[in-house]
């Protein structure tokens, strides 16, 4: 499904109420979710095929979550129709406006029954499906809690989201908190990091047109906005959905539990009056947010220091993110040294960058090409990278394409770059959960690596003279401690932190107070990576593969 494009818009009301109703009777546990269990009982009404029901469930459920909400239910339900009707369940069969206008409710064998059934057992705390009696328990029993989820099988977790948090609180988080993760790498995670949405980051100099690629997307103005050709966004916006349009100062958005920028507050209250979240009710916030920042600085601007670590916070921002986009235009492909070191600060989260050459459309054919060359190739010296990074070539904002210097065929390239970087935007939803894995996964292998790090460095210690001589040869020597560490326990070298920034904070502490190795812990997190994540994915995959 598209973003923005909700299975409910094209529902009437008196089914909604319906679905409503058959969402409550399969939802077993009663926390809003269908998982895979309840779905192989209650869509066994339908009598399709299994291999029906695997498309519809691999189509509802685009986000890969293991589970269905209502929306996702809803979908479902539509598929159900539709495939009862004799149509093929294809990706695109709920984008055809005239088919989906006039599906009507699926036939399920005994459904209502099954609804009378579970009309008089609510009244004793108990819910019937299929003939399988459950004791219903309250809201508050099920909702996932970090004190309850200690004592939490596996099998008791109802999302895979739900899983990780589970095993970062049980397996990962006692190790980061042993070895000081938190002060070297990244803050801790809490429940909001977890749960929120995927986010967009863009970066660029100043006037390559960030804020008006964003209001391109919303097709209106985000609370607070200005344009203009000088440099007019001077702070970090995150424009996120909301019940209403508001803008929220930064100090208050970073104490605010059901946000995940609560990891914000180390860059200090410097950075926090230069933050701010704008919200709207939007259909594409209520997929994605999107993170507009300050213009690079460049020439005589970029002498002038900012009162706080901005590529520190470009850093953050880019381990949180699902995609970055850089932002070009055919005037400004000087790569300054600060925009040098906001490119290097996203180390690690290659796979998320895509460039964007935009306002293409005020050069000509000619002076186009020969702009996309000199982007290539300042790009490959600064990514210092052999793979070619995707570039988008477009005017992205609602202006029409100046027709005097792009001819017919430029046009069309405009239009299909155009709609591939909306194909990339639209994708974002349905690989969150697999980034949020993916995430995991990489900060579960650097915190390993630092504990490694850390203990090596405490070990290299006298036991009583000379503490401070050897504190700062190790520090001196920070790179061949690294190399040590590396070959020691066979790791992986571009997986290590960076050494500068990692002497900056190991002065601030005292070496001789951290924790020497504790094998149990490692291996905690090496039985994690290896048999609990595949495990927790394998529970949540199609009920129907």
């Amino acid at each position: 499904m598209e973003i923005g494009k909700s299975p409910l818009t094209s529902c009437s009301k008196d089914h909604q109420l319906v679905y409503k109703e058959w969402f409550n009777l399969a939802d077993s546990d009663g926390d809003g979710r269908i998982t895979g269990n309840d779905a192989t009982k209650f869509f066994s009404l339908s009598d399709l095929s299994r291999q029906e029901l695997k498309q519809i469930w691999a189509l509802a459920d685009s986000k890969r979550q293991g589970f269905l909400g209502f929306v996702e239910f809803v979908a479902a339900m539509q598929l159900v129709s539709l495939a009862q009707s004799g149509h093929e369940i294809t990706v695109d069969v709920l984008k055809d406006t005239s088919l989906v206008e006039n599906i009507k409710l699926p036939v399920l064998e005994g459904i209502n029954e099954l609804l009378a059934k579970n009309k008089n057992s609510t009244a004793t705390g108990e819910f019937e499906m299929n003939g399988l009696t459950q004791l219903q328990l309250s809201p508050a029993a099920q909702r996932f809690t970090t004190k309850s989820s200690r004592k939490m099988p596996l099998n008791a977790v109802t999302s895979i989201i739900d899983g990780l948090k589970r095993l970062y609180i049980e397996k990962l988080k006692p190790l980061e908190v042993t070895y000081r993760f938190n002060d070297f790498v990244s803050p801790l995670l809490t429940s909001s990091d977890f749960d929120a949405k995927p986010m967009v980051m863009l970066l660029g100099q100043y006037s390559t047109g960030k804020t008006t690629f964003i209001k391109h997307l919303l097709r209106c103005n985000y609370p607070g906005v200005h344009i203009g050709p000088e440099p007019t966004t001077d702070r970090f916006v995150v424009v996120m959905t909301g019940t209403d349009e508001r803008s929220i100062p930064g100090n208050t958005v970073a104490v605010q539990a059901d946000m995940p920028f609560s990891g914000l507050t180390t860059f200090g209250g410097s950075f926090l009056s230069k933050f701010e979240c704008a919200q709207m009710p939007h259909p594409l916030l209520d997929e994605i947010t999107i993170v507009d920042t300050p213009g690079v600085l460049s020439g005589e601007k970029q002498r002038t220091q900012r009162s706080y670590d901005f590529t520190g916070v470009i850093s953050w921002f880019a381990a949180k993110c699902d995609l970055i986009l850089l932002l070009f235009d055919p005037h400004k492909l000087d790569i300054s040294d600060e925009f040098k070191r906001v490119i290097a600060s996203l180390r690690g989260n290659d796979d998320k960058i895509r460039v964007v050459l935009n306002k293409a459309d005020q050069v000509d054919t000619q002076q186009l090409m020969r702009v996309y060359g000199a982007l290539m190739w300042s790009l490959g010296k600064v990514l210092n990278t052999p793979e070619v990074v995707r570039v988008y070539i477009g005017s992205f904002n609602d202006k029409p394409i100046n027709e005097e210097n792009v001819s017919p065929m430029f046009r069309d390239l405009f239009e299909k770059e155009q709609d591939d970087l909306l194909v990339d935007l639209v994708e974002i939803p349905k690989k969150a959960c697999d980034r949020r894995i993916n995430e995991f996964v990489k900060r579960a292998r650097a915190a390993k690596i630092h504990a490694h790090i850390i203990s090596h460095l405490k070990k290299e210690m006298p036991a009583i003279m000379g503490k401070a001589k050897a504190q700062q040869r190790l520090i001196d020597n920070l790179e061949e401690e690294f190399a040590k560490v590396q070959r020691e326990f066979h790791l992986p070298g571009g997986d290590f932190p960076n050494v500068e920034h990692f002497k900056e904070v190991l002065r601030t502490y005292s070496i001789d107070k951290f924790e020497k190795l504790k094998p149990k812990m490692i291996q905690v997190v090496d039985d994690m990576l290896g048999y609990e994540i595949p495990d927790l994915l394998k529970n949540f995959r199609n009920p129907y593969a």
